[in-house]
């Protein structure tokens, strides 16, 4: 008896899939209602134009930030991909002129990290100047431990604090 209920319910749904639907001229669409077509409608996203110039643009389009190792000053692989978009851009646009900052980790003495955080800067424009970018256009700072970006004593944090990071001018 199961099997013959559950077969009929099969039997009904496989029908109701079946089934036509109403075509988009027999709907009764009221004022402002959305007409029904049988075409695929794409969505066209207009994206606001950054302006290659600005700080948004430097942010969430090349990147403001390359992180270091502990105790270094060493560009690495991922750092070198990053400075070399800042490098372009920043041979593209002949007018920018930017600050590297260097910063560290909680770690160490204020002078330590001072110096450390100037290696890191000047490492950073030391690279983009090897990429053929003036270097009258970049200048460095160093913060040292004394404006970490993220609050905390574990190595995720440390490792968010050790970084150059570029501003614009």
């Amino acid at each position: 008896m199961r099997f013959k209920l559950l077969g009929l319910f099969a039997a009904g749904l496989l029908v109701a899939a079946c089934e036509s639907t109403q075509e988009a001229s027999d709907v009764d669409a009221g004022e402002g209602a959305a007409e029904v077509t049988d075409t695929v409608v794409e969505e066209v996203v207009v994206e606001e134009e950054i302006d290659p110039r600005s700080a948004q643009y430097v942010t969430e389009i090349l990147g403001d930030r390359v992180y270091f190792d502990f105790d270094s000053s060493v560009i690495n692989a991922r750092a070198q991909a990053t400075v070399k978009r800042w490098a372009e851009w920043m041979n593209d646009y002949g007018d920018v002129v930017i600050f590297v900052e260097g910063h560290c980790d909680e770690r160490g003495t204020r002078e330590y990290n001072l110096a450390l955080g100037e290696r890191r800067a000047n490492a950073v424009k030391n690279f983009l100047v090897a990429l053929g970018v003036d270097p009258s256009r970049v200048a460095t700072i160093s913060y040292g431990k004394e404006r970490p970006s993220i609050e905390g004593h574990t190595e995720a944090a440390w490792s968010q604090n050790r970084r150059g990071v570029l501003v614009l001018e």
